[in-house]
């Protein structure tokens, strides 16, 4: 009840200047001073000390109301309450988050989630910890955080100042570099945008590479056709069926969708990055408690070596469920990046 009562009173006292905050306190600021003026002398210093008390304890009071009404609860309250964390995840982004044979959400980023979760049921002191599990999209992932879904999205989103204004990011943990990708036989240069002028490109809808190459395609007035995916699965399928001539893929994400495909010798992937791309677990914004807890463990993560032991499991060796190899080394971008862990959504922090 007392909450209830609280939250107009904040409504009310969080008011810009000549708004119901000042009335409030210009009346009660009156009603102390008529009361002052009619009252005997020691009366009047004793009523004069008691209102400037309860002034200064409303005072007090409102801004820790307003204090709390502006943070709101944080999700480690829910995940206390309910003894569950959800991660949310993509289902086909191999190796950073896909589904193994018996359709369990494995890889790369999903696994550095799984060990920060061990973390939050340490840090709020439970007992037991249920992990669950939320499939996403390049098109949902963002609202499912918002709207409490998921608590956390492990896969490969990028990390850029314009999402920093919907969500918050942990310390980066991969940082990949926007490719094109095609078919040997496709008349066309992986390395050179130019030569698909006039033809189309397939990218993940609502993603960083779909904005990306429509932004050059746009600038170099290249009448490239984007063709927006729903995954980085269709996206492959796209260039592999002759629907579009290439995709736009960041590159760690490119050697895994093609090594995964039906045919891996027909595809050729570009060297030539078109833009860096940090990745990093991503958090709710505005969290300040559970982004510390989270923020904290996967730099322990880092520290201790843990997330380059991950990197090798599922770069450097043969993963399931078709036991393929990237034979990926991690780039010096990414070792400046665990070297100096940040959550700065500025490609230019990972130069």
């Amino acid at each position: 009840m007392e909450l209830d009562k609280t939250i107009p009173l904040v409504d009310t006292f969080c008011q810009p200047r000549g708004s119901s905050r000042d009335e409030a306190a210009v009346s009660l600021a009156g009603a102390v001073d008529r009361e002052h003026k009619h009252a005997p002398l020691e009366r009047r210093q004793g009523n004069q000390m008691k209102a400037l008390a309860a002034i200064s304890a409303a005072v007090a009071l409102l801004g820790g109301a307003a204090s709390a009404h502006a943070e709101g609860p944080s999700r480690l309250d829910k995940i206390k309450e309910t003894g569950v964390i959800t991660l949310g995840h993509p289902e086909t982004s191999v190796p950073f988050a896909y589904l193994d044979g018996n359709q369990k959400p494995i890889g790369y980023t999903v696994e550095i989630c799984q060990e920060v979760a061990q973390y939050v049921k340490a840090a709020l002191k439970l007992p037991k910890l249920e992990v669950r599990y939320n499939p996403t999209t390049s098109a949902t992932r963002i609202p499912l955080l918002a709207n409490g879904t998921i608590d956390l999205e492990c896969g490969n989103t990028t990390n850029n100042l314009d999402r920093h204004k919907l969500v918050s990011f942990a310390p980066t943990t991969f940082v990949a570099q926007v490719v094109l990708v095609a078919r040997k036989d496709g008349g066309v240069d992986p390395n050179n945008l130019e030569s698909f002028r006039g033809k189309s490109i397939a990218a993940q809808a609502g993603g960083q590479t779909f904005r990306l190459i429509s932004q050059l395609n746009a600038k170099g007035n290249l009448g490239i056709t984007m063709a927006p995916t729903k995954d980085t699965a269709e996206t492959i399928l796209m260039v592999e069926s002759g629907r579009a001539a290439g995709s736009a893929n960041d590159d760690g994400i490119a050697y895994g969708a093609v090594a995964s495909s039906k045919n891996p010798d027909a595809f050729v992937i570009g060297t030539k990055g078109l833009e860096m791309a940090p990745y990093g677990i991503m958090e709710p914004k505005d969290d300040p408690a559970f982004k510390k807890v989270v923020d904290d463990a996967v730099r322990d993560l880092i520290k201790t070596g843990k997330v380059a032991a991950i990197y090798d499991k599922y770069f450097n060796a043969p993963i399931p469920p078709k036991q393929i190899n990237l034979k990926y080394p991690m780039s010096d971008a990414l070792k400046r990046a665990l070297a100096n862990p940040t959550d700065s959504g500025d490609p230019k922090a990972y130069e």
